[in-house]
């Protein structure tokens, strides 16, 4: 079973590069967050709103309580 928190979509504030988004959508989703920031910086060389969708989800995503 796991925990409540776990289960929420939060930053990752231990294991951040810039602000936690991908650790934090990788932790929710169960991926490597290697591969899921490997997978975002492939995708920055193709048109579209990668870099705008990173803000966002940086300003709406709260950050973990977990220090």
């Amino acid at each position: 079973m796991t925990s409540p928190v776990s289960n929420r979509l939060t930053r990752d504030t231990r294991h951040r590069v810039i602000a936690g988004v991908c650790s934090g959508l990788a932790r929710r989703l169960g991926l490597s967050r290697t591969g899921l920031r490997a997978a975002f910086v492939v995708s920055c060389v193709l048109p579209g709103p990668q870099f705008i969708a990173y803000i966002v989800l940086w300003v709406v995503m709260p950050a973990d309580d977990r220090l």
